[in-house]
């Protein structure tokens, strides 16, 4: 499964970029994942693949838990979706779903680097591996 997670909005910290650096890392055994940051929302629309799963972050929504994004990442794997859009920070785009973390409202590169941490413990969940090393 390859995600693209675009990160809309001004800069993201140098100590967010390292942590989502490493989480990438640990999440090439699994599957493909990078982090696109985009300064302006117009130009989202260029990026995502037409055959992706557009997903949005939100704070509007009810949370949900790692195990059941776990779920939603392993149902994704098998009805076939290989491409997986995450966009952080724009929040008029079109999506065919959205994610809450938390309602609380969030620095960009913390949300960010949230939704790395929760993919990797997604696949951890998946695989039966313990999350903590």
């Amino acid at each position: 499964m390859r995600f693209k997670v675009f990160a809309v909005g001004d800069k993201l910290e140098k100590f967010y970029l390292e942590a989502i650096k490493e989480y990438e890392k640990r999440l090439s055994r699994y599957c493909d994942i990078k982090l696109i940051h985009i300064k302006k929302e117009e130009q989202l629309l260029r990026k995502i693949n037409e055959n992706s799963i557009v997903i949005v972050v939100t704070t509007t929504e009810n949370p949900i838990s790692s195990e059941e994004l776990a779920n939603k990442v392993d149902n994704w794997a098998s009805i076939g979706t290989s491409n997986v859009a995450v966009i952080i920070g724009a929040r008029s785009t079109s999506y065919s779903e959205s994610l809450t973390f938390s309602q609380m409202e969030m620095d960009l590169g913390l949300e960010t680097t949230i939704l790395f941490e929760q993919v990797y413990r997604a696949y951890r969940i998946i695989n039966n591996h313990p999350y903590h090393k």
